[in-house]
């Protein structure tokens, strides 16, 4: 990176997994625009170390010791709300991602895809946008189907599904940013 390039996106990992946390550092190190800044082994070092390095986008497992992702997640927006968290979990269930996003976070990625798509996922989270596979997407729609969403949870969901930034949403939907982000 010269002077010139803008200042690279940093990033952080949590998983209790020492071997995916080398395969996420193995993957963003030939990535100009991304640096990995820290690593964590459980939710309550993730916490830890997001006070320390102040990343641009954490990677964040969900089953953990010590402290699961859903709570580090909630702990981190509790303290610095415009935290980018994507979650890199196993789970493809709608729960967990719908969970998760409620939570904070501004993705979900499966571990199996990291290779294929996790630096795009952390460029569009960085940019603001919300990064959900489609069929994860679906599956939370469908989920909400059953569940007492409100209708505006619901049309927020689809248009997350629809790669659209919170900012894009409350324009679309002509609400505040933060009803975005609460939904």
């Amino acid at each position: 990176m010269t002077s010139a390039d803008p200042k690279p996106i940093t990033v952080m990992t949590v998983d209790d997994h020492p071997l995916l946390r080398e395969g996420i550092a193995a993957i963003l190190a030939s990535e100009q625009d991304i640096v990995l800044v820290a690593e964590a082994a459980n939710g309550r070092e993730g916490l830890e170390c997001y006070r320390a390095h102040r990343p641009d986008v954490t990677l964040m497992d969900l089953q953990m010791p010590e402290m699961k992702g859903l709570e580090a997640i909630v702990a981190i927006r509790r303290e610095f709300a415009d935290a980018r968290i994507i979650v890199v979990t196993t789970y493809e269930g709608d729960v967990q991602a719908l969970r998760a996003i409620k939570a904070g976070a501004s993705g979900y990625l499966l571990k199996n895809m990291l290779r294929k798509e996790l630096p795009d996922a952390i460029r569009a989270v960085h940019a603001g946008l919300l990064r959900i596979r489609g069929e994860i997407a679906q599956a939370i729609a469908e989920h909400a189907m059953h569940d007492p969403l409100t209708p505006r949870e619901v049309e927020v969901l689809r248009r997350v599904a629809g790669g659209n930034a919170n900012k894009e949403i409350a324009a679309q939907l002509s609400i505040a940013e933060e009803t975005v982000k609460a939904t």
